[in-house]
């Protein structure tokens, strides 16, 4: 019964990646409408394969090597997939139109230093991390949480390096 559960979060948490890439996709065509460039393309494709693969491989390792559920481990690891879940959608209503999968930057717009973004530079990785490591061991795919959080460690190095350099072109935020 609780790899059916299992998989029915797992399934929930696809349908939110999927409503991300709806916003997403309206972000897109609002910053290309103003002169948006995109930056990073390269790296895009292996993103979305990796993240694909959290939620398959989670579910995968769940029916295949059956683990048992801990409660104490698998409550907690919930408890931060729904706070990861909470972070993430705070840094796209704190971004607005200026959130997005990809990395799309429109000249003259000013660099976001509220919500979340107040403390960190890039809250919705925090998010991503979280999750990662998160979704699998809620009930106990430890190999999935640990090639994931391994491999996505590579690709955020990669993913920061652009979206770094990127958001150099932005504005600073006007003094106070």
């Amino acid at each position: 019964m609780s790899e059916i559960l299992f998989t029915v979060l797992v399934g929930l948490v696809g349908l939110e990646r999927l409503a991300e890439l709806v916003v997403s996709k309206r972000n897109a065509a609002w910053s290309f409408a103003r002169g948006g460039v995109e930056y990073g393309r390269g790296h895009y494709p292996v993103m979305v394969v990796l993240h694909t693969a959290l939620l398959a491989g989670a579910v995968a390792e769940v029916w295949i090597r059956r683990p048992e559920f801990v409660p104490a481990l698998g409550w907690t690891m919930l408890a931060l997939v729904v706070v990861a879940q909470g972070l993430r959608w705070w840094c796209i209503a704190t971004l607005g139109r200026q959130w997005n999968t990809r990395v799309i930057v429109v000249r003259g717009l000013v660099l976001v230093h509220d919500g979340p973004y107040r403390w960190l530079r890039h809250p919705n990785y925090v998010a991503v991390v979280v999750e990662g490591f998160a979704l699998p061991l809620v009930h106990s795919a430890w190999i999935t949480a640990v090639v994931f959080t391994a491999l996505n460690a590579v690709l955020l190095a990669v993913r920061l390096s652009v979206e770094n350099a990127a958001l150099a072109e932005l504005a600073p935020r006007p003094a106070s």
